[in-house]
């Protein structure tokens, strides 16, 4: 399982740099491409917040959750066990 960020397809959408976002939002342009190119290990409320707000967007809009298949194959037995302890 991942989180993969999509912040480029929202830039993209809305027309915008992602230095202007940068400056919008007062990340750096290294944290945001960071993000952007899903090389981040974790967000802040704060920073998805001004984000959002500035892209006029929902958290969901920017980060997409996906179910890797190597994951799938070795999940399923360790669920089962988790759930019947």
């Amino acid at each position: 399982m991942t989180i993969r960020v999509k912040l480029d397809q929202v830039l993209l959408d809305r027309r915008m740099s992602l230095t202007e976002l940068g400056d919008r939002v007062g990340i750096t342009l290294a944290n945001l491409s960071i993000l952007k190119t899903g090389k981040a290990k974790a967000i802040r409320f704060s920073t998805l917040e001004a984000l959002c707000r500035e892209l006029g967007c929902q958290p969901g809009d920017i980060l997409i959750w996906e179910d890797e298949e190597d994951e799938l194959s070795g999940s399923d037995d360790e669920g089962q066990r988790t759930a019947a302890e």
